[in-house]
């Protein structure tokens, strides 16, 4: 459960900005939408973050923000030494002279110092990166904090200084392993990746919940290929099963769909009836083919607990189906292990759906600068409030400006 972050000077967003979807005790309770933000916490999230706002407003560079510090966490390690770090700075000469921060905090299990799986506790990871105009990307902070009861004050798990310097308490790393990653820790990576690559237990652990992170976002410049994900879904017959079942029951006209070996590699056959010939994924609907490639993102979400994030989830598929997908992550069936949707979001209708802790706004000032802010944080909106006409009506921010 990610329930708070801060982004500064990473790209549109200029000036820091805070998502905290914290809601407390007071606001009616929501089973399966608003959840405890981690155990014996009164404050809940929603397992839903709807993101809206005009083209170009900032939404997707929200959910670039969690995809990169993500990635920097597990992957920094392994990029070349010397290559840019897969971000940029709001494209001003004064903004790219200075730092980028961006600040996760979420909860995961405590089991670091009390061994203790089965409870989860608040984590605050923070990135602090120089600026460009210095010799290639240096981090100037990174920190990794934690609180393991609610009468305790957040304890540092590591921090490292700008000198590369990092402080760790005693139970993180071995004094060898402490050694080593003095020697081979790089300015430009990560101490988590670092440590990762000495197999550090509690690294390790933490590469594990960043890669519970999915996100369709392009951030290695990379999209997945057709081959890779149909090789995804013939390595996975649980995925093609759970594929199989959710295709018909929102009614795509599919009727089946065959994962089989053609001319040395995996080709999908969907089944429609009516048809004597199975049909190939170039010549579906558009809307099919995007569920058949978002899907794999969503269930591995759902089956690890992880967090989907999903750039523009309603493109090309039908309004109507757009709630069922969210009913999924609502579901404690579907949902056991409280994974959660972050996505950007233009299909308005579906607000009709969305409660107003759910929606988050990005807003572009005149600057160029992306704003953002939660609906909830709108003064005097009630839960029978129809958001919808009132947010195409302009009320709450977030819309085109045309003419």
């Amino acid at each position: 459960m990610l329930y708070r972050i801060e982004i500064e000077n990473f790209f549109s967003v200029r000036e820091r900005q805070v998502i905290d979807l914290t809601v407390g005790r007071k606001v009616p309770d929501e089973p399966g939408r608003l959840v405890p933000i981690h155990d014996g916490s009164d404050l809940r999230a929603p397992s839903v973050v709807a993101i809206y706002g005009a083209n170009a407003s900032g939404k997707s560079n929200v959910l670039r923000a969690v995809a990169f510090a993500a990635w920097f966490i597990q992957s920094s390690f392994q990029q070349q030494a010397g290559n840019a770090l897969l971000y940029q700075k709001f494209e001003t000469k004064e903004m790219i002279g200075k730092i980028t921060r961006l600040s996760l905090t979420f909860a995961g299990l405590d089991g670091m110092m009390t061994g203790d799986l089965s409870k989860t506790c608040p984590y605050v990871y923070t990135l602090e990166l120089s600026s460009r105009d210095t010799e290639g990307d240096r981090v100037i902070l990174e920190s990794l904090y934690y609180r393991p009861s609610a009468t305790a004050r957040m304890s540092r798990i590591f921090e490292r200084n700008e000198d590369g310097e990092v402080k760790a308490a005693k139970w993180v790393a071995t004094s060898k392993e402490l050694s080593v990653l003095k020697s081979i820790l790089r300015p430009d990576a990560s101490v988590i990746s670092t440590l990762g690559q000495l197999n550090n237990a509690l690294a390790l652990n933490f590469i594990r919940s960043a890669n519970a992170i999915d996100s369709n976002i392009l951030l290695t410049r990379f999209e997945q290929s057709d081959s890779d994900l149909l090789k995804q879904y013939a390595r996975n017959d649980l995925l093609l099963l759970d594929l199989n079942r959710d295709i018909r029951r929102i009614d795509l006209g599919v009727d089946q769909v065959h994962i089989v070996a053609e001319n040395g590699g995996p080709v999908a056959r969907f089944v429609h009836a009516g048809l004597d010939g199975a049909l190939p994924l170039l010549i579906e609907s558009h809307g099919t083919q995007q569920f058949f490639k978002i899907y794999p993102l969503l269930h591995r979400a759902l089956a690890l607990g992880g967090i989907a994030l999903v750039d523009e989830l309603d493109v090309a598929i039908h309004p109507a189906i757009l709630p069922e997908i969210l009913r999924w992550f609502f579901d404690p069936d579907r949902n056991p292990h409280g994974a959660q949707l972050w996505m950007s979001c233009h299909a308005v209708s579906l607000l009709d759906d969305l409660l107003k802790e759910e929606v988050v706004i990005c807003e572009k000032s005149p600057s160029g600068a992306t704003e953002v802010y939660r609906l909830a944080d709108i003064q005097g909106i009630r839960r029978d409030d129809n958001i919808l006409q009132k947010y195409l009506g302009g009320v709450y921010g977030g819309v085109p400006s045309i003419g």
